[in-house]
């Protein structure tokens, strides 16, 4: 379905969605109706909620884990809990939603985070806490793809879709930062439950407001759902995420952390083994091997990974160089989601005039550069260099977030279009997942964490400069327009 921009009329039959009499008859038109910003607005309300969900409780954890009786190792499994259903699930359930119905799915993972968010709200110990955190990953592994899915199919490529990512994407950096600073008020001011009573408090609206806006989505001739391959690709996930947030609390010297690391490059090997034979696979192979698919998917899992790990050394160094208190970082972070915020105010325009392919490209070797930037600060004083360094680079990175999440599903049949953003916000959330363990050690176990940080700074510099010219290299962003 796609929503018209100027009016509503009669739908043209398709074979992959109801469209509740609303379908795009001039698609180069870059407005959008009032109905289609509810749908919108409902949509990346549900983004955001997730986004928030990743940093909300963070500051929380120590004021937590006195409540809940929960040790300091205990702690890595509050966000632990979260992360292994919400990226394990992510392709599964994007596909889903392509086979029985997005709207449906939607709707049912909307119920299922709010009803886990108030099961943490009123968590009596770290069970029933954990618990809760758990069905919450679950909830959000359903609510990602399938929203991420109705928006790409109910916004037409072009104008409307690449204003309606744009939006999206900046809501969800956001949320992360928002969720950083909101996290410590609330849990100041009314306590840390407080901040997993907000989260069942925006379910519950959204819920709401879903079922009269969304389209409902349908598949005439549905092929079996591919069982050996959702158990491998799942399992798959699920270990390698597990192995990897494990090894960003206690290093890769643990055996669990080698052995599900083993276990989940296994399991992804008999996955695609699996994919290669059957006849309706979970994820097409040829599909994976389209230039658009690959090299866009690259390019989130480095603008991710590295952006996470520029953000956790950061921290360090405001925090244990310059003494800086956690309400001064706070407002470098702040500084930083203005910006990012500002930037996604344009990346669409910036999309339409030079491409979603170009603009991957440069918003890479942008948050590359920008990062090296940060080199500039010194052991003494650099908050400010910080700060604008930071800030810069995290434009260009929401840049990426919204290019990338458009050069991977452009042109994508709509009946895909779950697999394909399944695949999007999987790389999104293994990238958060990887990026500390593999570079943030760095500066943890060298004496001096100063000199730690340049090193991490210069890697993650590198990395991202040098898939910015393999990205534009792979993808043809030199020869193309448009996505």
């Amino acid at each position: 379905m796609a929503i018209d921009s100027q009016t509503a009329t009669t739908p043209t039959p398709t074979t992959t969605d109801r469209t509740n009499g609303l379908r795009a008859e001039a698609p180069g038109s870059e407005g959008l109706t009032g109905r289609a910003k509810l749908v919108l607005f409902v949509l990346c309300a549900a983004q955001f909620m997730v986004a928030l969900d990743f940093s909300v409780l963070n500051v929380a954890l120590p004021v937590l884990g006195k409540d809940l009786g929960l040790s300091r190792s205990a702690l890595q499994w509050a966000v632990t809990a979260f992360a292994l259903p919400s990226g394990g699930f992510l392709l599964l359930f994007g596909r889903i939603a392509d086979l029985y119905g997005r709207k449906k799915l939607f709707l049912l993972g909307l119920a299922l985070f709010g009803a886990a968010s108030l099961l943490a709200t009123l968590a009596w110990d770290p069970a029933s806490f954990l618990a809760g955190r758990a069905l919450q990953g679950l909830g959000a592994a359903v609510i990602v793809p399938t929203g991420m899915s109705l928006l790409t199919t109910t916004f037409p490529e072009g104008p409307l879709r690449d204003k309606a990512v744009g939006i999206s994407g900046t809501l969800l950096s956001l949320g992360f930062t928002i969720g950083m600073v909101l996290g410590g008020v609330m849990t100041d001011t009314l306590g840390w439950r407080s901040t997993m009573g907000l989260l069942s408090v925006t379910a519950v609206i959204v819920f709401a407001l879903a079922p009269g806006l969304l389209p409902e989505s349908r598949t005439p001739d549905r092929p079996r759902l591919d069982v050996p391959g959702a158990v491998t690709v799942t399992g798959g996930l699920l270990a390698l995420i597990y192995s990897l947030s494990s090894a960003a609390q206690r290093g890769f010297g643990g055996v669990d952390v080698w052995g599900t690391l083993l276990a989940g490059l296994v399991l992804l090997v008999a996955f695609a083994v699996v994919e290669s034979r059957t006849p309706a696979p979970l994820v097409s192979l040829p599909m994976l091997k389209r230039r658009t698919i690959a090299w866009g998917n690259l390019a989130g899992l480095v603008t991710f990974s590295m952006m996470s790990t520029v953000i956790f050394v950061l921290t360090l160094y405001l925090q244990e160089t310059l003494g800086l208190s956690s309400f001064r970082t706070g407002l470098v972070f702040g500084v930083q989601g203005v910006a990012s915020a500002f930037a996604g105010s344009f990346a669409p325009k910036v999309i339409g005039r030079f491409g979603a392919r170009r603009t991957l490209t440069g918003s890479l070797l942008g948050q590359g550069l920008f990062t090296a930037a940060l080199l500039a600060v010194g052991a003494d004083s650099g908050a400010l260099v910080a700060t604008v360094a930071v800030s810069v680079a995290s434009m260009f990175h929401l840049g990426a977030i919204i290019s990338y999440g458009l050069t991977v599903t452009s042109g994508v049949p709509d009946a895909e279009q779950g697999l394909a953003t399944g695949l999007v916000t999987t790389t999104q959330q293994v990238g958060l997942t990887i990026g500390i363990p593999l570079l943030g050690v760095l500066a943890t176990t060298q004496t001096s964490l100063f000199g730690g940080v340049r090193t991490v700074l210069v890697a993650d510099a590198a990395i991202v400069v040098a898939a910015a010219v393999l990205v534009g290299v792979g993808l043809g962003a030199g020869r193309t327009r448009k996505a």
